[in-house]
Protein backbone atom coordinates (compact mmCIF):
# COMPACT_ATOMS: atom_id res chain seq x y z
CA UNK A 1 0.00 0.00 0.00
CA UNK A 2 3.05 2.20 0.93
CA UNK A 3 4.03 1.48 -2.40
CA UNK A 4 0.73 2.75 -4.53
CA UNK A 5 0.40 5.65 -2.06
CA UNK A 6 4.08 6.55 -3.38
CA UNK A 7 2.92 6.10 -6.86
CA UNK A 8 0.04 8.33 -6.71
CA UNK A 9 2.49 11.02 -5.39
CA UNK A 10 4.66 10.49 -8.26
CA UNK A 11 1.77 10.24 -11.05
CA UNK A 12 0.89 14.17 -9.23
CA UNK A 13 4.33 15.49 -9.94
CA UNK A 14 4.31 14.22 -13.39
CA UNK A 15 1.12 15.47 -14.21
CA UNK A 16 1.82 18.94 -13.36
CA UNK A 17 5.08 19.06 -13.95
CA UNK A 18 5.38 17.41 -17.17
CA UNK A 19 3.64 20.44 -19.01
CA UNK A 20 4.61 23.37 -16.81
CA UNK A 21 8.09 24.25 -17.65
CA UNK A 22 9.37 23.39 -14.58
CA UNK A 23 10.71 20.47 -15.56
CA UNK A 24 9.19 16.74 -14.95
CA UNK A 25 12.28 14.26 -15.04
CA UNK A 26 13.98 17.03 -12.59
CA UNK A 27 10.99 16.89 -10.34
CA UNK A 28 10.90 12.93 -10.30
CA UNK A 29 14.42 12.41 -9.81
CA UNK A 30 14.37 15.30 -6.93
CA UNK A 31 11.26 13.71 -5.71
CA UNK A 32 13.15 9.95 -5.72
CA UNK A 33 16.26 11.41 -3.74
CA UNK A 34 13.05 11.92 -0.58
CA UNK A 35 10.84 9.25 -1.32
CA UNK A 36 11.94 6.08 -3.00
CA UNK A 37 10.02 3.87 -4.34
CA UNK A 38 10.94 0.02 -3.03
CA UNK A 39 11.39 -1.92 -6.38
CA UNK A 40 14.71 -2.18 -8.92
CA UNK A 41 16.31 0.40 -9.78
CA UNK A 42 15.91 -0.96 -13.61
CA UNK A 43 12.23 -0.93 -12.69
CA UNK A 44 12.17 2.72 -10.96
CA UNK A 45 14.57 4.05 -14.62
CA UNK A 46 11.84 2.63 -16.07
CA UNK A 47 9.15 4.06 -14.59
CA UNK A 48 10.22 7.34 -14.75
CA UNK A 49 9.90 7.42 -18.53
CA UNK A 50 6.66 5.08 -18.83
CA UNK A 51 4.44 7.01 -16.39
CA UNK A 52 4.56 9.42 -19.59
CA UNK A 53 2.14 8.01 -21.00
CA UNK A 54 -0.17 8.56 -18.94
CA UNK A 55 0.45 12.54 -19.42
CA UNK A 56 0.41 12.04 -23.42
CA UNK A 57 -3.32 10.88 -23.46
CA UNK A 58 -3.95 13.33 -21.41
CA UNK A 59 -2.96 15.84 -24.78
CA UNK A 60 -4.65 13.13 -26.75
CA UNK A 61 -8.24 13.25 -25.26
CA UNK A 62 -7.88 17.17 -24.55
CA UNK A 63 -6.74 17.62 -28.11
CA UNK A 64 -8.37 15.06 -29.97
CA UNK A 65 -10.18 16.75 -32.71
CA UNK A 66 -7.70 19.19 -33.67
CA UNK A 67 -5.42 16.52 -34.06
CA UNK A 68 -7.74 14.21 -35.99
CA UNK A 69 -6.66 14.84 -39.95
CA UNK A 70 -10.35 12.16 -40.51
CA UNK A 71 -12.31 13.77 -38.43
CA UNK A 72 -15.68 14.13 -40.66
CA UNK A 73 -16.49 17.67 -38.49
CA UNK A 74 -13.73 19.26 -41.09
CA UNK A 75 -13.49 20.48 -44.04
CA UNK A 76 -11.11 19.53 -46.86
CA UNK A 77 -9.39 22.00 -46.63
CA UNK A 78 -9.49 21.54 -42.15
CA UNK A 79 -7.89 17.99 -42.73
CA UNK A 80 -4.87 19.59 -45.10
CA UNK A 81 -4.16 22.13 -42.24
CA UNK A 82 -4.31 19.04 -39.51
CA UNK A 83 -1.72 16.79 -42.09
CA UNK A 84 0.63 19.58 -42.07
CA UNK A 85 0.62 19.98 -38.31
CA UNK A 86 1.46 16.64 -37.94
CA UNK A 87 4.17 16.94 -40.46
CA UNK A 88 5.29 20.01 -39.11
CA UNK A 89 5.55 17.64 -35.50
CA UNK A 90 7.47 15.28 -37.45
CA UNK A 91 9.87 17.46 -38.67
CA UNK A 92 10.30 18.99 -35.02
CA UNK A 93 10.88 15.85 -33.25
CA UNK A 94 13.81 14.42 -35.82
CA UNK A 95 16.39 16.54 -33.84
CA UNK A 96 15.62 15.02 -30.03
CA UNK A 97 15.21 11.88 -31.80
CA UNK A 98 18.48 11.39 -33.94
CA UNK A 99 20.30 13.09 -31.13
CA UNK A 100 18.39 10.85 -28.32
CA UNK A 101 18.55 7.40 -29.49
CA UNK A 102 22.55 8.26 -30.22
CA UNK A 103 23.45 9.29 -26.29
CA UNK A 104 20.70 8.25 -24.10
CA UNK A 105 22.75 5.77 -22.19
CA UNK A 106 25.43 8.29 -21.98
CA UNK A 107 23.38 11.24 -20.85
CA UNK A 108 21.62 9.04 -18.20
CA UNK A 109 24.55 8.01 -16.27
CA UNK A 110 26.33 11.56 -17.08
CA UNK A 111 23.46 13.93 -15.67
CA UNK A 112 20.63 11.83 -14.25
CA UNK A 113 21.37 13.29 -10.82
CA UNK A 114 20.62 15.39 -8.11
CA UNK A 115 22.94 18.40 -8.64
CA UNK A 116 22.78 18.68 -12.66
CA UNK A 117 18.92 19.36 -11.78
CA UNK A 118 19.64 21.90 -9.57
CA UNK A 119 22.22 23.95 -11.41
CA UNK A 120 19.48 23.33 -15.13
CA UNK A 121 16.88 24.58 -13.27
CA UNK A 122 18.33 27.72 -12.23
CA UNK A 123 20.20 28.06 -15.32
CA UNK A 124 16.85 28.03 -17.28
CA UNK A 125 14.56 29.96 -15.08
CA UNK A 126 17.07 33.15 -15.92
CA UNK A 127 16.86 32.42 -19.35
CA UNK A 128 12.68 32.42 -19.32
CA UNK A 129 12.75 35.90 -16.76
CA UNK A 130 15.56 37.27 -19.83
CA UNK A 131 13.76 36.11 -22.73
CA UNK A 132 10.57 37.28 -21.59
CA UNK A 133 11.59 40.83 -20.75
CA UNK A 134 13.19 40.93 -24.24
CA UNK A 135 9.89 39.80 -25.85
CA UNK A 136 7.86 42.26 -23.75
CA UNK A 137 7.37 45.01 -26.65
CA UNK A 138 7.48 42.47 -29.90
CA UNK A 139 4.43 41.49 -31.35
CA UNK A 140 4.50 37.68 -32.52
CA UNK A 141 5.18 37.07 -35.92
CA UNK A 142 3.50 33.70 -35.80
CA UNK A 143 -0.23 33.19 -34.00
CA UNK A 144 -1.41 30.39 -36.13
CA UNK A 145 0.21 27.68 -36.98
CA UNK A 146 -0.61 27.74 -40.88
CA UNK A 147 1.97 30.62 -39.62
CA UNK A 148 4.42 28.16 -38.41
CA UNK A 149 7.10 27.29 -41.79
CA UNK A 150 8.87 23.83 -41.40
CA UNK A 151 12.19 25.61 -41.19
CA UNK A 152 10.67 27.56 -37.61
CA UNK A 153 9.36 23.91 -36.77
CA UNK A 154 12.85 22.36 -37.09
CA UNK A 155 14.80 25.33 -35.18
CA UNK A 156 11.85 24.49 -32.23
CA UNK A 157 12.96 20.88 -32.12
CA UNK A 158 16.30 22.04 -31.72
CA UNK A 159 16.08 23.50 -28.90
CA UNK A 160 14.17 20.61 -28.08
CA UNK A 161 17.27 18.84 -27.65
CA UNK A 162 18.59 21.07 -25.14
CA UNK A 163 15.85 19.10 -22.78
CA UNK A 164 17.91 15.63 -22.92
CA UNK A 165 19.63 17.18 -19.95
CA UNK A 166 17.21 16.46 -16.94
CA UNK A 167 16.13 19.92 -15.00
CA UNK A 168 16.11 21.57 -18.66
CA UNK A 169 12.38 20.98 -19.41
CA UNK A 170 11.11 19.47 -22.76
CA UNK A 171 8.09 22.54 -22.78
CA UNK A 172 10.25 24.54 -21.34
CA UNK A 173 13.19 24.22 -23.66
CA UNK A 174 10.07 24.02 -26.88
CA UNK A 175 8.52 26.88 -25.59
CA UNK A 176 11.71 29.76 -24.63
CA UNK A 177 12.52 28.15 -28.70
CA UNK A 178 9.81 29.09 -29.95
CA UNK A 179 9.23 32.63 -28.18
CA UNK A 180 12.90 32.94 -29.66
CA UNK A 181 11.42 32.42 -33.28
CA UNK A 182 8.51 34.64 -32.94
CA UNK A 183 5.75 32.47 -32.10
CA UNK A 184 2.92 33.48 -29.88
CA UNK A 185 2.74 31.66 -26.52
CA UNK A 186 -0.22 29.94 -27.06
CA UNK A 187 1.29 28.57 -30.23
CA UNK A 188 4.09 28.23 -28.78
CA UNK A 189 2.46 26.11 -25.78
CA UNK A 190 0.16 24.14 -28.21
CA UNK A 191 3.02 22.56 -30.05
CA UNK A 192 4.96 22.23 -27.04
CA UNK A 193 1.99 19.75 -26.28
CA UNK A 194 1.73 18.23 -29.64
CA UNK A 195 5.94 17.11 -29.68
CA UNK A 196 5.42 15.53 -26.73
CA UNK A 197 3.10 12.90 -28.63
CA UNK A 198 5.57 11.14 -30.86
CA UNK A 199 8.59 12.03 -28.85
CA UNK A 200 7.38 11.05 -24.70
CA UNK A 201 5.55 7.91 -26.61
CA UNK A 202 9.22 6.90 -28.08
CA UNK A 203 11.09 7.46 -25.15
CA UNK A 204 8.74 5.18 -23.43
CA UNK A 205 8.67 2.34 -25.96
CA UNK A 206 12.96 2.41 -25.64
CA UNK A 207 12.56 2.38 -22.28
CA UNK A 208 10.05 -0.32 -21.90
CA UNK A 209 12.11 -2.75 -24.48
CA UNK A 210 15.25 -2.18 -22.97
CA UNK A 211 13.26 -3.06 -19.16
CA UNK A 212 11.32 -5.98 -21.29
CA UNK A 213 7.73 -6.66 -20.75
CA UNK A 214 8.05 -8.95 -17.54
CA UNK A 215 6.21 -7.81 -14.60
CA UNK A 216 5.56 -8.66 -10.94
CA UNK A 217 2.26 -7.83 -9.60
CA UNK A 218 3.42 -4.38 -7.49
CA UNK A 219 5.16 -3.14 -10.32
CA UNK A 220 1.96 -3.50 -12.89
CA UNK A 221 -0.18 -1.76 -9.90
CA UNK A 222 2.54 0.79 -9.30
CA UNK A 223 3.45 1.69 -12.76
CA UNK A 224 -0.71 1.88 -13.91
CA UNK A 225 -1.59 3.80 -10.69
CA UNK A 226 1.29 6.48 -11.85
CA UNK A 227 0.23 6.30 -15.37
CA UNK A 228 -3.76 6.96 -14.28
CA UNK A 229 -3.06 9.84 -11.57
CA UNK A 230 -0.52 11.44 -13.84
CA UNK A 231 -3.77 11.32 -16.95
CA UNK A 232 -5.84 12.95 -15.00
CA UNK A 233 -3.95 15.54 -13.23
CA UNK A 234 -2.27 16.51 -16.92
CA UNK A 235 -5.63 17.54 -18.03
CA UNK A 236 -6.03 19.56 -15.08
CA UNK A 237 -2.30 21.26 -15.74
CA UNK A 238 -3.06 21.92 -19.23
CA UNK A 239 -6.20 23.04 -19.05
CA UNK A 240 -4.50 25.69 -16.30
CA UNK A 241 -1.78 26.50 -18.31
CA UNK A 242 -3.37 27.48 -21.39
CA UNK A 243 -5.82 29.74 -19.54
CA UNK A 244 -3.02 31.17 -17.31
CA UNK A 245 -0.99 32.40 -20.71
CA UNK A 246 -4.24 33.95 -22.01
CA UNK A 247 -3.17 37.06 -19.49
CA UNK A 248 0.39 35.99 -18.25
CA UNK A 249 4.02 35.77 -19.32
CA UNK A 250 6.00 32.66 -18.00
CA UNK A 251 8.38 34.81 -15.56
CA UNK A 252 6.63 33.43 -12.80
CA UNK A 253 7.73 29.35 -13.56
CA UNK A 254 11.19 31.38 -14.23
CA UNK A 255 11.30 32.40 -10.60
CA UNK A 256 9.69 29.68 -9.19
CA UNK A 257 13.01 27.72 -10.92
CA UNK A 258 15.57 29.93 -9.74
CA UNK A 259 13.94 29.12 -5.95
CA UNK A 260 13.62 25.93 -6.11
CA UNK A 261 17.52 25.36 -7.61
CA UNK A 262 18.62 27.55 -4.80
CA UNK A 263 17.12 25.45 -2.03
CA UNK A 264 18.41 22.40 -3.87
CA UNK A 265 22.00 23.88 -4.17
CA UNK A 266 21.82 24.43 -0.17
CA UNK A 267 20.26 20.82 0.36
CA UNK A 268 23.22 19.27 -1.09
CA UNK A 269 25.63 21.78 0.59
CA UNK A 270 24.28 20.98 3.87
CA UNK A 271 23.06 17.51 4.21
CA UNK A 272 24.86 15.73 1.32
Amino acid sequence: MIEILKAVLLGIVEGITEWLPISSTGHMILVDEFIKLNTSAAFKEMFFVVIQLGAILAVVVLYFHKLNPFSPKKTKEEKSDTFSLWFKVIVAVLPAAVIGLKFDDMLEAKFYNFQTVAFTLIIYGILFIVIENWNKDRKPAITTFNQLTYKTALLIGVFQVLALIPGTSRSGATIIGAIILGTSRYIAAEFSFFLSIPVMFGASLLKLVKFGFHFTGMEYAILFTGMIVAFVVSIIAIKFLMSYIKQNDFKAFGYYRIILGVILIGYMVLFK
